[in-house]
């Protein structure tokens, strides 16, 4: 049973830790049903992941123990024996001769990720579980965890599954690699990035992992275990405690009015686990604590009220409600319980600030939004009287400079907002060439020109590379979130550019050979559970019940209308996504798009180009503000 509304401590969502409480206790109590018989497994409904129902069993167990050992943590203690089922089920889990025996981490890799998780609450939990195992069912538990060292781990977000997995080891006495710790150190030291941002890997891989992940670990690793001093040098730790601020500063903003996270990135039915970075802030002392928890509840209510968890308690493959195409090849029915890791702030007591502070408003209720995030390469635009927060992408791709796979639909759009999901095809927020098969081009592997603030209030953000097509029929790889790979037919290099001022963009395109083919530019998708209104004129436009989005021509478009499908995303039976079209002769087309909740007409600017020695010139006067002018480059290199 959810709690009454507390209006008075958290005017904006309602939601205290009472709430929070209740929910995590329904999310454990719905998994009753689904437990193995000897407690090692959770096993529940769906499809079967790549790595098999034993694995996805672990998942299960390993996951809900995360939320498991943060409602005990926090209330100082387990009367309730919520981990009594646990223990038992580490006992089997361990036991080689069991036939509930967990996959060993050093033969199966997604064992290296649960793992961490089982380490992690060992450790958060060790008064009311660990010490009163017993030493023969410690003994097999140290034995199963002790096969990652010495392991290879991929230079991600993994090396962080070893690391938590080896400082448990070392302080209970187990196995452990002071040299695996170092090494996984130093990868995270290369995945940092300007402004506080991590990328999850070499490549532009900018997504929730780092909040979730990139954040979450190093700083409960320097809270929770022994190693400041020893295996963490103190100023590291600093430098990653104002990382964390840096990166909190952009996270609060990229949180919409209504909860919802940006929808972008890979592994989005882990759903709340967004909320993680800002518990995490908490427990570290970084952030005003009532913005934290506002942020935080507003992410984990936005769910809560959308059928996640559902009807039986159970969190399925999906976003709001189930959504199984939204599943990678690493997901199963224990993947979305990673969630958990969002209600990371049951582990602080009743009384701690995040707690009892009164909420405070997110930065888009205040006032508008307007910032470079120059890591990912986003302009971050948000209205207070529309509560979304988007952003146009400039340098995010989950790929490199002239990489040449196919686009990733949740990473390499022209932009991604908290109010809408990208189409499995480039059609939104994609500017395309579409060869004699109508099939459109992809721009992964791009080159970022800039992303940068001019005055009045404009963003400014520009890519370029070349066009092509790509035949990934026979491309049968595990799916983690970046492109795929076939026969290539290559196309003319394009140059696109967004520039925002007041929610409105304005998107330039050139083409910088022309071939004759038909260009499309495509704007916002618009889902919902009927077909929205559209009409397509002069412009092209969507009406949703409460969204707008609208594509107008500025210079050389000619052709307007809507792309519309079914079941194409997890938001909405029917997608609609406005487009304009031309032919591609060459030369700077321009368009203004916007995506909105307002009913009142925008003003549009006025735009000129013309020719300069070092490309093409182009002015934006804009309505009751300064000119912007800015160059979009004959070559990459004269930006």
């Amino acid at each position: 049973m959810i709690p009454p509304e507390d209006r008075a401590r958290s005017p904006f969502t309602g939601w205290t830790r009472a709430h929070w409480a209740a929910l995590a206790d329904r999310v454990l109590a719905a998994l009753d049903p689904h437990w193995s018989p000897g407690r090692a497994r959770i096993d529940l409904p769906g499809p079967a992941s790549r790595s098999g129902r034993e694995s996805d069993g672990l998942d299960g167990f390993a996951r809900t123990f995360l939320l498991a050992g943060f409602r005990v943590a926090g209330r100082g203690g387990d009367p309730g024996g919520l981990l009594e089922r646990y223990a038992r089920g580490l006992a089997t889990g361990t036991d080689p001769a069991s036939p509930e025996a967990w996959p060993r981490p050093d033969r199966l890799g997604q064992a290296k990720v649960e793992a961490a998780s089982i380490a992690l609450v060992l450790q958060l939990t060790r008064p009311w579980l660990w010490d009163r195992l017993d030493d023969a069912v410690r003994e097999r538990v140290v034995a199963w965890l002790a096969t990652v060292v010495g392991q290879p781990y991929p230079p991600i977000n993994w090396v962080w599954f070893r690391v938590v997995v080896e400082s448990f080891l070392r302080e209970v006495g187990g196995p452990w690699s002071a040299d695996d710790i170092a090494e996984d150190l130093a990868v995270h030291a290369s995945l940092r990035r300007p402004g506080g941002w991590l990328s999850d890997g070499h490549e532009r891989a900018y997504d929730h992992y780092t909040g979730w992940a990139l954040h979450l670990y190093p700083l409960l690793w320097t809270h929770l275990f022994d190693v400041t001093g020893t295996l963490c040098p103190v100023q590291v730790r600093d430098q990653w405690t104002a990382d964390l601020a840096a990166y909190l500063d952009d996270a609060v903003r990229l949180v919409g009015a209504d909860g919802s996270p940006l929808f972008q990135g890979r592994s989005l039915t882990y759903r709340f686990a967004a909320a993680a970075p800002f518990w995490v802030g908490a427990l570290t002392g970084v952030g005003a604590p009532g913005l934290l928890r506002r942020a935080a509840s507003g992410v984990l209510r936005h769910f809560a009220d959308r059928a996640a968890p559902d009807q039986d308690g159970l969190l399925t493959l999906g976003w709001h409600g189930s959504w199984p195409a939204l599943r990678q090849s690493y997901s199963g029915p224990g993947s979305p319980y990673w969630a958990a890791k969002g209600m990371l702030g049951l582990a602080l007591p009743a009384d701690h600030p995040a707690w009892t502070d009164v909420e405070l408003p997110l930065p888009v209720e205040t006032g508008d939004v307007a910032r470079v995030v120059a890591a990912p390469g986003w302009l971050l635009s948000a209205r207070r009287d529309d509560g979304i927060a988007l952003v146009l992408n400039h340098g995010t791709d989950h790929a490199l400079p002239g990489d040449t796979r196919s686009d990733a639909p949740l990473y390499a759009r022209l932009g991604y907002s908290t109010a809408t999901a990208p189409l499995p095809e480039p059609v939104d927020n994609a500017v395309v060439l579409l060869d004699a098969a109508g099939r459109p081009s992809h721009r992964a592997g791009f080159t970022t020109l800039f992303v940068r603030e001019l005055p009045g209030g404009v963003l400014a953000g520009a890519s370029t590379g070349p066009t092509r097509w790509v035949d990934t029929s026979a491309d049968d790889s595990p799916d983690h979130g970046s492109g795929r790979t076939g026969p290539v037919t290559p196309g003319p290099r394009m140059t696109v550019a967004s520039l925002v001022r007041d929610g409105l963009e304005v998107r330039l395109v050139m083409v910088h050979e022309a071939d004759g083919r038909r260009l499309r530019l495509g704007g916002w998708p618009i889902s919902a559970d009927t077909e929205p209104a559209t009409a397509a004129e002069r412009h092209a436009e969507v009406r949703g019940v409460d969204l707008r989005s609208r594509v107008t021509p500025l210079r050389g478009f000619t052709g307007a209308g809507v792309d519309l499908r079914r079941d194409a995303t997890a938001l909405g039976a029917v997608t609609a996504t406005p487009w304009l079209s031309a032919v591609n002769t060459g030369g700077v087309l321009a368009a203004a798009v916007l995506l909105d909740r307002r009913t009142t007409e925008p003003v549009l600017p006025a735009l000129a180009v013309e020719r300069a020695r070092d490309g093409h010139r182009v002015t934006v006067a804009w309505h009751g503000g300064p000119a912007t002018r800015i160059t979009l480059p004959d070559r990459p290199g004269d930006s």
